[in-house]
């Protein structure tokens, strides 16, 4: 095939839910280094824009605070003053209240301990702080489980552990795959696949998951085409799939009644400015 042959890579979407409150934000990436932000509500399936970013968020080591009031994020655009950098700010914006230089790629990033207070991924403890606030503070005595690296892996993982998904294979430094899973009703199981390769899958990285749907007294396997990133949401399935939003109710007999919440192919960049 061709290059004019080629599909396009749909859009990229990569979503946090808040633990405490129905919210989430949406990371929507594409082309590859442009990022917008979306505040759902995930009670009215509205959604409202935050920014629009020139450059690479990655959105594996980002977390939503439980009460979904900030977002901490590792971003980078390779430009001078500042390479890399990890921000704290009000979700779904990105204007930093709280800003620290980062090393790189390896480490940056982190994890919401409690509603104001935070994880940072950083090299023996230390972050070189550029900006700060009284609240939210760094945690400094919280120690994540020593699952993943410095990358991503060491964010994401204990986030989805801390999220409720339980690892049942892999974990090890020589894994290709570690497997997750997440009871999905009372007659299914959720199963989360995450991928490391040593290079780049087109449209996907080198850091990428797949999904399926286990029924353990059948055996059946009902696996989520094209599904990026997905979730239990009470009695629903929710998940990404080329670029769009969706949502099934999970029955006895597997999903029910799909459909879709949000498409975010069609959109394009444009400047906006935080509130505050």
């Amino acid at each position: 095939m061709s290059a004019a042959e080629k599909k396009p890579v749909p859009a990229r979407i990569h979503v946090l839910l808040a633990r405490d409150a129905p919210i989430g934000v949406i990371f929507r990436r594409g082309p590859s280094r442009q990022v917008a932000t979306m505040l759902w509500n995930r009670k009215t399936d509205q959604f409202s824009m935050g920014q629009w970013f020139k450059g690479r968020i990655y959105e594996r080591r980002a977390d939503l605070s439980p009460d979904g009031k900030y977002l901490i994020y590792l971003a980078s655009k390779y430009e001078t003053p500042l390479m890399t950098w990890t921000a704290i700010s009000y979700a779904p914006f990105l204007k930093a209240l709280v800003l620290y230089e980062g090393t790189g790629t390896y480490y940056g990033g982190g994890l919401w301990v409690t509603n104001e207070s935070y994880w940072l991924n950083a090299w023996r403890g230390q972050g070189t702080v550029i900006r700060d606030a009284p609240t939210p503070y760094r945690d400094r005595t919280y120690e994540p489980p020593p699952l993943g690296n410095a990358e991503d892996l060491g964010v994401y993982y204990p986030r989805l552990l801390r999220d409720g998904w339980k690892l049942v294979e892999g974990g090890t430094r020589t894994s290709k795959a570690e497997i997750f899973e997440k009871p999905a009703g009372p007659h299914w199981i959720l199963r989360k696949i995450a991928h490391v390769s040593h290079s780049k899958v087109p449209g996907r990285g080198v850091y990428w998951d797949s999904h399926d749907l286990f029924h353990p007294k059948s055996s059946t396997l009902i696996h989520l085409k094209n599904c990026s990133w997905a979730e239990v949401d009470g009695k629903h399935v929710i998940w990404v799939e080329d670029g769009q939003l969706m949502r099934a109710r999970i029955t006895s007999s597997g999903l029910e009644s799909v459909s879709l919440i949000q498409d975010f192919s069609d959109m394009s960049f444009e400047p906006l400015q935080a509130p505050y």
